[in-house]
């Protein structure tokens, strides 16, 4: 008899989650928050890899040797829950095979009661977390990588770099995906300087019939 995800125990989630880490072909899983406490050192700053307008970005560490980067949402009231489901569902939808966009591993989303102050009194509030599990790119963003002519990359690393985002883009918008926030930190980069479109929690689905859309709020990066 098979086990539903939701009758996985902690053990056996992370078994999964390492099997995805080596299995390009697999899909991204619903975690459990106390598992992916556990490899980020319950979140430890020494672990804080990157932070963001939404959310902060940690290394996670597996007892395989292998190493994810899990991303913590912040509680922003009314902004959270779209911009985990953006994540999400751009995941589904891109799939699993395209080299250019960042795989998303695991999700995980669970309400949690916590002991807050107010106004000199202690009261238990419910929290929803809520996170996402990356494939972690050691050579971090480029950003990172951004000179002038007269030094940095090697133009043929600069050009594999324009033509693997312009690959990575066309493949979305095939998908009438639209990323919404593509700038240098969230073009991520793999050993061999491969580019990854990253952060796709202000992303906009087309449906059939639009070829373009207005947005009515000012988000993303000026």
């Amino acid at each position: 008899m098979s086990v539903s995800p939701t009758e996985m125990t902690d053990s056996e989630k992370l078994a999964a989650l390492e099997k995805a880490l080596l299995d390009e072909s697999a899909g991204p899983i619903d975690l459990p928050i106390s598992l992916l406490k556990t490899i980020t050192g319950n979140f430890s700053k020494a672990r804080e890899i990157g932070q963001g307008s939404y959310g902060v970005v940690y290394k996670g560490e597996l007892p395989s040797g292998g190493t994810i980067a899990v991303k913590k949402l912040f509680p922003i009231a009314g902004m959270e829950d779209k911009h985990f489901k953006s994540e999400v569902e751009v995941a589904c939808l891109v799939g699993v095979k395209q080299k250019h966009t960042v795989r998303l591993l695991g999700y995980c989303s669970e309400m949690q009661q916590v002991m807050i102050s107010y106004h000199d009194e202690f009261l238990w509030a419910n929290l929803q977390q809520r996170l996402l599990c990356f494939e972690y790119l050691p050579k971090g963003c480029l950003a990172d990588y951004l000179s002038d002519a007269s030094c940095g990359l090697p133009w043929t690393t600069r050009y594999q770099i324009i033509k693997g985002v312009c690959e990575g883009l066309h493949y979305l918008h095939q998908r009438r995906i639209i990323h919404m926030d593509l700038k240098p930190r969230n073009v991520l980069l793999d050993d061999n300087m491969t580019p990854r479109i990253a952060d796709f929690s202000l992303s906009c689905r087309l449906s059939e019939n639009q070829s373009w859309a207005i947005s009515e709020d000012m988000v993303g990066t000026m």
